[in-house]
């Protein structure tokens, strides 16, 4: 007997339409890299800018104990940035999908409307808010709360909470999904049997959503690596991260080569560090 299958075209409209995504991938990604790389390789000259060479002065440079110190504060601060937000965002999503439907789209509409801003907005912003002359201190002067306005940037603080904001709606998102799937019905079969809600939480809860959890964290950590304005804007010399610093390479200082090995050591990094923080994951699941 012959299958029903059989003698049928094959649909091919899935392949036509993997097409254009591809395509995208390889222009807007691949080339791009595969540039940068070409690039780190090159040989700057202080007249001409750089010429095409194969030399490994400028991954030299970009090992040395400075730039190094730069790629370690860099994966720190991303590292602490998503943390807050997985705290902060993990029980906000889980309340938020427990609401209704019709009282989740507010909340999820000014999430999408955070994540729309600029960046560039946001940190100026941030600046103005933590500022001696019109920021939050002079609000608490009026209130009786301060003697006298403070400025609060640049610091280390005032860059952590800019990129904890800039980041948090993308965590919620990002859990929203998993959180709005979690059977209610676990939790509650857990409580009837005794446990108590924090029991039930750590372990009925969070072994469901582990697997987001972490996924979040390493899509946040990426996101705040990639910051460059608002650690310039709002953070000291001491507390720049390293794309600050290639930005720096790329446009002051004209030096190309540098700032592409740099934007290669940084991307090695960050994918080392996102894969083995995976790869633990995985093996506790």
């Amino acid at each position: 007997m012959n299958h029903p299958s059989y003698g049928k075209p094959k649909n091919r409209w899935p392949y036509f339409l993997l097409t254009y995504p591809a395509i995208m991938i390889l222009l807007l990604f691949f080339v791009p890299l595969c540039i940068m790389f070409a690039l780190s390789f090159f040989k700057r000259i202080q007249s001409a800018f750089f010429e095409p060479a194969f030399v490994f002065e400028n991954y030299v440079r970009a090992f040395s104990t400075f730039f190094l110190q730069r790629i370690g504060v860099s994966l720190w601060v991303a590292a602490v940035a998503a943390f807050i937000c997985l705290l902060i965002a993990f029980p906000f999503t889980f309340f938020l999908s427990r609401l209704r439907r019709s009282r989740q789209v507010p909340y999820l509409v000014l999430l999408i409307s955070i994540l729309s801003l600029s960046e560039v907005i946001i940190a100026f912003s941030w600046s103005l808010l933590l500022s001696k002359t019109s920021g939050i201190s002079n609000l608490l002067v009026a209130l009786k709360l301060l003697d006298a306005p403070v400025s609060w940037a640049p610091g280390f603080v005032a860059m952590l909470s800019a990129l904890v904001y800039i980041s948090l709606p993308l965590a919620i998102i990002v859990l929203y999904p998993s959180l709005s799937r979690l059977d209610v019905s676990l939790t509650e079969a857990a409580t009837t049997l005794g446990a108590s809600p924090i029991v039930s939480f750590f372990n009925v809860v969070l072994p469901n959503v582990r697997q987001a959890l972490l996924t979040t964290f390493i899509l946040v950590f990426i996101f705040v690596l990639g910051s460059y304005l608002i650690p310039q804007v709002l953070g000291r010399p001491e507390h720049w991260t390293l794309p600050v610093h290639i930005t720096d390479q790329a446009l002051l200082k004209s030096n190309m080569p540098l700032a592409a090995a740099l934007a290669m050591l940084l991307l090695i990094a960050s994918a080392g560090l996102s894969l083995l923080t995976l790869r633990l994951g995985r093996s506790q699941l």
